[in-house]
């Protein structure tokens, strides 16, 4: 990894082009450079986007057809990456995460730059309550998978990475190309013995939002992810036991 800090925010936009010029405004307006992945979005969209960027100068990148969210914020940080940043701030598009909470995840990245930066939602009176509950569902699994309870919120797609780590990870392992992740990627980077700090920030659900998530797909990829990830603790607890002793012993 590069000695010189230097962020990028990744933004993976499907469907959501029209509501992305606020927090993309406000990050530009803020010095912060932007790489928007357009994940196949249809004409109207790229359009769009591709005006957005131009105005405010930032970086589009496509791909086509469609891959997913996993496989959008994967192809933003490698063009992140291969132009030179050390980290990259995920967020959504669609207004979901506050956009003033970046400047925090930014801050701890520099003072903590081989941690991941991971956002705890703190909802309002929006939130679905079946998508609040079933949360601990996956919180739970995460514990497991993990051993500990280090991970606070592996759901929220609002957090820094150090890019190196990622490119390394997604080199050696396929990680889910959709809603399954955002939480993969969080756990086989802690096996990595990569730190997670977690930032509380603010989580509202737009009233002209709507979701990606595909209500059978996705629920099928993240439970085979459970699957393979619980499989994976069982064969590294030895490692991740080592290291809950060293951190009781230290």
């Amino acid at each position: 990894m590069t000695d010189t800090f230097r962020l990028c925010v990744v933004i993976p936009v499907y469907n959501h082009a029209h509501l992305l010029s606020p927090s993309l405004r406000y990050l530009r307006g803020q010095g912060i450079d932007c790489i928007v992945v357009n994940d196949g979005g249809d004409a109207e969209a790229g359009h769009t986007l591709q005006a957005l960027c131009t105005e405010t100068g930032s970086e589009l990148v496509e791909q086509h057809p469609n891959g997913g969210k996993g496989s959008a914020v994967l192809l933003g940080m490698h063009h992140a990456y291969n132009l030179g940043y050390s980290h990259a701030v995920q967020i959504d598009a669609d207004g979901q995460h506050n956009v003033e909470d970046t400047g925090l995840l930014i801050a701890e990245a520099q003072a903590h730059p081989m941690a991941v930066i991971a956002g705890i939602p703190q909802y309002d009176a929006s939130v679905p309550k079946h998508r609040l509950y079933s949360r601990y569902i996956t919180h739970f699994w995460v514990w497991v998978e993990t051993l500990s309870f280090d991970i606070k919120d592996s759901m929220c797609g609002f957090r820094a990475y150090p890019l190196q780590p990622v490119i390394e990870l997604a080199r050696d392992v396929k990680i889910g190309a959709r809603m399954d992740f955002d939480t993969e990627i969080l756990v086989r980077l802690y096996w990595r013995g990569l730190r997670v700090i977690s930032v509380p920030t603010k989580v509202i659900y737009p009233e002209q939002g709507y979701s990606n998530f595909r209500l059978w797909g996705d629920n099928v990829a993240i439970s085979w992810m459970h699957t393979r990830l619980v499989v994976g603790m069982i064969l590294r607890s030895p490692v991740l036991i080592a290291r809950k002793l060293r951190r009781w012993l230290a």
